[in-house]
């Protein structure tokens, strides 16, 4: 049993908070919305009202917040996670950031006593509410093994990967892989749909052979009827794979496919599907297509 802060209790980090209070850890949430903070002690969490209220007994602290400025805006400064949290706490930023962030971060963490992991999700909110989470942890690897405890709380495979940086590396690499299947998932079924074939039948026999992918088992049933309630926000891909695009070229590597799954998560955010899940890209296939 740990007692925990989490910070960012949005629609991955409500659920993986959840799971660790289903676990026996305590832990104390915060958010900028105090409604979700309400939510979550109506759940049976403690709630703070501030970063540093959260922290301050905590032996892990956990952040899961969007993009690279809102972590670095609730670990650093004033009021912080690294000047209110307690020497030898260990902080694991499961968060989708730019890897030379998590590195510098960690970094800063370091120096000011506590022990970073960076440790990206992946799973959408159905792996999140499952517990099932695939987590690439990036850090020192005694670290690793004393927040395992923690992380198997949250996900089922829980991979060290490499130093700090790493786990975000692995994740970029991660959206880049779903996007891309993503998009070819939503080009069959504007395919299939133009020849008239029975799409629930065809994403059946699909799915049992080399086509087979989490895409079709996951997301085809709900891009086939048309529904795209958020469980990873097309917003939120567009910001991953600028990820990996900047990185990639840092690295001085070429990503066609990459680049142009940039372009066309932007289109599909500059139509106004931004708020979507991410299997929208169905409904860019289409409009691409005339099929609207």
């Amino acid at each position: 049993m740990t007692n925990i802060a989490f910070i960012g209790l949005g629609i991955m980090g409500f659920p993986m908070a959840k799971n660790l209070l289903k676990a026996g850890h305590t832990v104390v949430g915060t958010n900028r919305s105090p409604q979700s903070v309400e939510r979550f002690a109506a759940e049976g969490g403690q709630g703070a009202s501030s970063t540093a209220e959260a922290v301050k007994d905590a032996d892990v602290v956990i952040t899961m917040v969007p993009d690279s400025p809102d972590v670095e805006a609730v670990v650093t400064g004033e009021d912080g996670v690294f000047a209110h949290a307690k020497e030898g706490a260990i902080w694991i930023d499961a968060s989708t950031i730019r890897p030379d962030v998590a590195q510098r971060l960690a970094e800063q963490a370091r120096e000011a006593g506590l022990r970073p992991l960076d440790a990206p999700v992946s799973g959408g909110e159905s792996g999140a509410v499952e517990g099932s989470l695939s987590i690439m942890v990036g850090g020192e690897a005694d670290v690793v093994e004393e927040a395992r405890p923690v992380l198997e709380a949250m996900g089922a495979t829980i991979v060290h990967v490499g130093p700090a940086g790493s786990g975000q590396t692995v994740k970029a690499a991660n959206q880049l892989i779903v996007a891309g299947t993503i998009q070819l998932v939503a080009e069959s079924l504007v395919f299939l749909e133009a020849h008239g074939v029975d799409l629930e039948a065809a994403v059946e026999v699909l799915a049992g052979g080399l086509a087979g992918n989490r895409i079709l088992d996951r997301k085809a049933a709900g891009m086939i009827k048309g529904e795209f309630e958020p469980g990873f926000r097309i917003d939120l891909h567009h910001k991953d794979l600028g990820i990996v695009t900047q990185a990639a070229r840092e690295a001085g590597v070429i990503l066609p496919v990459g680049a142009t799954m940039a372009q066309l998560m932007g289109a599909a955010r500059e139509r106004g599907y931004g708020s979507l899940d991410h299997s929208a890209l169905l409904k860019l296939a289409k409009d691409l297509s005339g099929r609207s």
